[in-house]
């Protein structure tokens, strides 16, 4: 089928089970995301977010006790490619999960840039991502990174191949 708007969207089951998978990959098959602790906060199309909590292991000042920096550009990464995942899961929604995760194998960060607003300071960090275009070959998207009281420590735009 051409076009998710003719097909039949993927049943409730098969969204569940899809689910499980984006759980599974973006929390433990990307070793580096499971050494950071991030976990999937939310799933939904319009407002994609994984979270981690604050470890000494992510420190990059040990006299301030901030984030080290990379650990912040993982985090936008990270989760600009997973809006990716759920948009173009949404737009295939008609295809089936393993469908699906085999679109990941074509995924990839082609440009990032970083903005670092505030210290990394926070006893757990919310990163969140908004599709600005997805078209048909390339994917671009914001991104921010928030600690727990809610301070905007860092943003960033990516742009990701996505066939």
């Amino acid at each position: 089928m051409d076009s998710s708007s003719t097909a039949v969207r993927r049943s409730p089951e098969e969204q569940a089970h899809l689910e499980a998978m984006f759980m599974d990959i973006f929390e433990h098959r990307f070793s580096f995301n499971e050494l950071i602790g991030l976990h999937v906060e939310s799933l939904a199309p319009e407002s994609p977010r994984l979270a981690f909590a604050m470890r000494p292991e992510l420190v990059g000042s040990y006299l301030h006790n901030r984030l080290h920096g990379g650990v912040i550009a993982t985090a936008l990464d990270t989760v600009g490619g997973f809006a990716v995942a759920v948009a173009v899961a949404e737009k295939y929604a008609y295809e089936t999960a393993e469908q699906i995760v085999t679109r990941f194998g074509r995924f990839g960060t082609i440009d990032l840039r970083v903005d670092y607003l505030h210290q990394g300071i926070g006893r757990s960090f919310h990163a969140s991502a908004k599709i600005v275009r997805l078209g048909g070959r390339i994917a671009s998207v914001q991104m921010e990174l928030k600690n727990d009281a809610g301070l905007l420590i860092a943003t960033g735009t990516a742009a990701y191949v996505i066939s």
